[in-house]
C-alpha cells in the first residue's frame, strides 16, 4: 500500500466507526474510533496476498472522489454511492472493531455490548491423539483407500474402511486442532478452523459462506444441530436412482450415526433468545422443538457450549475427529497428512490411481508435493472444493460443479430491552419446524446462531458510523433468528484462472424466493408475538420496526427487500450437492450408490452427493450417506 492508500483507510476506518459525542459515554464506547483499536493495521494484515492490489484499487477510487477532504457526511455519502463494491471492506472494518482482542483477550466494545468474553474454567485438555505426518520432502505413500477430506463424510468413511482393515490415508487441507487450541476467540477461529479464513461472499456477492477448514472439518466447528433425513426428502431421493433410501437399509445407518455419535436433548438448555422462540411460537400456535446434539453429557458446561463454533475446548463435541478419526489412527493405522491440498486425482486406464496434493507447513515456510498410490478414492472436500478436485482432474461428467444448494438464510434481530445472554448455552437449542414444508415439499426452519460480537457487527448494514453505532449499543438485547430455506434452485463452482474454486449464486428460482419471503414474515411474526419492542431485517435500505408502528406495513416492505447483494443479508452454512449422485450422467456426477459414472474407483463422500437440498442441517444426512457409500465399497471391494 502507498502512503496515501493508507491514509485512505484510515480515514475509512474512522468512517465507519468514528467517535460520536454522546452524554454519558462512561465506557468510551461512543467516542472509540476504529483506528484507535488499530483496525487499520489489522485490515492490512487480514488481506490475502491476492487482494492487495484489488483494494489498493478502491481506495484509489475514494481518493479520486475527494474522500480525503471530504468532511464525515460527505464520505459516508460517498460510500453510500459506490454501493456493493465497498461493502466486503466495511464488513471486514466492523469484525475487526468488535472481534479483535488486547493481549488480555478482550476487547473495549464488549462492556456496552455485555459480552463478558471467554468462559471458564476450562477443564484440562486430552493430549494430542494423532500425529499427522509432516514431509521432509516430497513423499509417496501406497494405500487401499486414499481419503480427500476429513469432515462429516470423509471422517467417518476413513473411520469405517480403516476399521474394516483397508490401509487408509487421509489428506486435509486444514490443520489438526486439539482442544488445547480453541480460546474461544472468535477471529482466531476463522483464521483456524474456517475455510479461507471466516465468512467468504460467492463471487456475485450474494450470499456469506461460512464453512469448516480442519482435522474433523465442519464438525469440529458447527453447532451441533442433529436433525434425520426427512421422508420427504429420502423418497424424493429414490426418484434419482438412490432406490433404498427410503427402506430400513438407510435407516440403519442413520441409528448407527445417532448412537456412535452419543446424540441427545440433554444438553440444550435455553438462553433467553431460546426462551423468546418458545414463547412466540407458543403464543402462534407453531410447532417447536428441542435440538437435539452430539455431545458428551458427562463433559457438558453450558456456559463453553456457547463458544463452539470457536472450537469447543471441553472436549465434549462428538466430531468425526474424535468419534471416527482418532480411531482410525490409534487402533487401525490410518495415516494423516493435514495442510495438504488436493491436485487432482491420478487416473490410469481409466480408473482411479491416486491423489497428488501439495504439502505446506503451518508456517508456509516448507513445501512438498505428495503422492498417494491408491486403487480407491474417495473425494470429500466439502462441496465448495470437492467439485474444483474433479475439475482440475478433468473427470465427473458435465454436472461437476453444478447443482450447487447452500440452505440460504435470511436474518432478523428481535429487541428486546433486557440482557439476552446469547453468548450463554448451546446456539442452537430449539427451532420452528411449522414452515418445513411451506409449499411443494419445500419450506425453511427457523433456528438461532452462534453469538458473535465481530460477525454479528459486520451483517449489520451500515449507512452511517453513528447510526451502526446507535444499533450496537443495543446489542445485548438483540435475539437473532435466521430463515433457512430449502432451495430448489441452485448455483455452481467453477474454477478460476489459478485453479482456485469460486462459487456462484443468485436466489432467483420463484420458489425460493417466496419461501423466503415467508420466512422472513415469519421471523418477524415471531419476534412480535414473543415481545419484542423492535425487529431489524439484516437487509439495505429498510428501516427497522419499532412497537406502536404499523406491523403489516413493515412486513409488506420486508418482504420486498431484493434478495441478493446490496439487499437482505444472506448467510450460507450449509453446502450441498455440487457432485450429486443420481441415475443419469448428464445431470449427476456419481451413480447411485456414490462412484462416478465416468472414472470407476474414485467415489463422492461428502454433502456434495446430495441429489437436492436436505433442508434440514445436513450433519446427520452427510454421515448416514457417508455410512452407506463405506458399505458401498467395502462391497465394491469385495467383489
Amino acid at each position: 500500500m502507498t502512503p496515501d492508500q493508507i491514509q485512505v483507510l484510515r480515514l475509512l476506518c474512522d468512517t465507519v466507526v468514528p467517535a460520536v459525542d454522546e452524554p454519558g459515554d462512561t465506557d468510551g464506547f461512543w467516542a472509540r474510533r476504529a483506528t484507535d483499536l488499530g483496525v487499520d493495521r489489522a485490515v492490512l494484515a487480514a488481506l490475502a496476498p491476492g487482494q492487495h492490489d484489488a483494494i489498493g484499487a478502491l481506495l484509489d477510487v475514494l481518493a479520486g472522489q475527494g474522500f480525503r477532504s471530504a468532511p464525515p457526511v460527505r464520505r459516508e455519502q460517498i460510500l453510500a454511492a459506490l454501493g456493493p463494491p465497498v461493502t466486503p471492506l466495511i464488513s471486514l472494518i466492523l469484525l475487526l472493531t468488535y472481534g479483535l482482542t488486547d493481549a488480555g483477550g478482550g476487547n473495549p466494545n464488549w462492556a456496552r455490548l455485555g459480552y463478558p468474553g471467554p468462559a471458564g474454567p476450562v477443564p484440562p485438555a486430552d493430549p494430542p491423539a494423532i500425529t499427522p505426518l509432516r514431509p521432509e520432502g516430497d513423499l509417496e505413500l501406497d494405500a487401499d483407500v486414499v481419503v480427500i477430506g476429513s469432515g462429516a463424510g470423509g471422517g467417518l468413511i476413513a473411520g469405517r474402511l480403516a476399521a474394516a482393515g483397508a490401509r487408509v490415508v487421509v489428506l486435509e487441507a486444514g490443520r489438526y486442532h486439539t482442544e488445547a487450541d480453541f480460546d474461544q476467540g472468535e477471529l482466531a477461529a476463522y483464521r483456524r478452523c474456517y475455510r479461507r479464513g471466516g465468512p467468504t461472499p460467492t463471487a456475485d456477492a450474494n450470499v456469506t459462506l461460512m464453512a469448516g477448514s480442519g482435522l474433523g472439518g465442519g464438525t469440529v466447528i458447527n453447532w451441533t444441530n442433529c436433525i434425520r433425513t426427512t421422508p420427504r426428502v429420502r423418497g424424493q431421493w429414490a426418484g434419482h436412482g438412490l432406490s433404498d433410501i427410503p427402506t430400513l437399509s438407510f435407516d440403519q445407518h442413520l441409528d448407527a450415526v445417532w448412537r456412535e455419535l452419543s446424540v441427545t436433548d440433554h444438553c440444550s438448555e435455553f438462553n433467553p433468545a431460546h426462551e423468546a422462540m418458545q414463547r412466540g411460537a407458543a403464543a402462534l400456535g407453531w410447532s417447536f422443538a428441542t435440538a437435539y446434539r452430539n455431545w458428551d453429557e458427562k463433559r457438558h458446561d453450558p456456559a463453553l457450549a456457547g463458544h463452539l463454533g470457536f472450537g469447543d475446548p471441553s472436549g465434549a463435541k462428538r466430531s468425526t475427529l474424535k468419534v471416527y478419526l482418532e480411531p482410525a489412527v490409534t487402533e487401525h493405522g490410518a495415516r494423516i497428512v493435514d495442510g495438504c491440498r488436493a491436485e487432482r486425482i491420478l487416473v490410469e486406464q481409466h480408473r482411479a490411481a491416486g491423489v497428488v496434493g501439495h504439502w505446506t507447513s503451518a508456517d508456509g515456510a516448507r513445501r512438498a508435493t505428495v503422492t498417494v498410490r491408491a486403487p480407491i478414492v474417495v473425494l470429500a472436500a466439502g462441496a465448495l472444493e470437492s467439485p474444483g478436485v474433479l475439475l482440475r482432474s478433468g473427470i465427473g461428467g458435465p454436472a461437476a460443479g453444478d447443482h450447487l444448494r447452500l440452505h440460504p438464510c435470511t436474518v432478523t434481530l428481535g429487541d428486546y430491552g433486557t440482557d439476552m445472554r446469547g453468548w450463554w448455552g448451546p446456539p442452537q437449542a430449539a427451532l420452528v419446524n411449522e414452515f418445513a414444508a411451506a409449499e411443494d415439499g419445500h419450506g425453511f426452519l427457523i433456528e438461532s446462531v452462534q453469538y458473535s460480537t465481530g460477525l454479528g457487527a459486520s451483517a449489520i448494514p451500515f449507512s452511517t458510523g453513528a447510526g451502526h453505532k446507535q444499533v450496537m449499543a443495543g446489542y445485548r438485547g438483540y435475539a437473532s433468528f435466521i430463515g433457512l430455506v430449502r432451495d430448489r434452485g441452485h448455483g455452481r463452482v467453477t474454477l478460476d484462472a489459478a485453479g482456485e474454486t469460486t462459487a456462484w449464486y443468485a436466489l432467483d428460482d420463484e420458489l425460493d424466493v417466496r419461501n423466503s419471503r415467508r420466512a422472513i414474515e415469519a421471523q418477524i411474526r415471531l419476534h412480535h408475538a414473543a415481545g419484542a419492542r423492535g425487529v431489524r431485517v439484516l437487509g439495505h435500505g429498510l428501516a427497522p420496526w419499532t412497537a406502536g408502528e404499523d406491523l403489516e406495513a413493515f412486513i409488506a416492505r420486508a418482504r420486498e427487500i431484493p434478495l441478493r447483494a446490496g439487499g437482505a443479508v444472506l448467510f450460507s452454512a450449509h453446502q450441498m450437492g455440487s457432485c450429486r449422485m443420481g441415475a443419469d450422467p448428464a445431470t449427476s456426477v456419481a451413480d447411485p450408490r456414490g462412484e462416478l459414472h465416468d472414472t470407476p474407483g474414485v467415489w463422492i463422500g461428502d454433502g456434495s452427493a446430495f441429489p437436492t437440498a436436505s433442508g434440514t442441517n445436513p450433519m446427520i444426512t452427510i454421515m448416514a450417506l457417508a455410512s452407506r457409500t463405506a458399505a458401498n465399497i467395502s462391497g465394491s471391494a469385495r467383489g
